[in-house]
């Protein structure tokens, strides 16, 4: 078991929530932390690429920010 303090405003929230939902407010804290611990145990996108973020350079060090106008030029190149 576990108890856990709210501020008002908060337990108002969760209240109110859990009404809606049809639930109880157990349930609904329940439910909340479960989807809390799924998404801290989930690595974010930056986590899972960043072996491979930055490996591959160019001698071109505004390639991102002139990739349209980059783009635009090859595509009249081949016009």
């Amino acid at each position: 078991m576990l108890t856990v303090r709210l501020d008002n405003e908060l337990e108002t929230e969760i209240k109110t929530i859990a009404k809606n939902m049809h639930i109880s407010k157990s349930e609904l804290v329940r439910k909340s932390v479960v989807e809390f611990i799924k998404q801290v145990d989930k690595p974010s996108p930056w986590q899972l690429g960043k072996e491979v973020f930055g490996k591959y350079a160019s001698d071109n060090s505004t390639l991102a920010e002139d990739r349209k106008k980059l783009v635009r030029a090859k595509i009249y190149a081949k016009t």
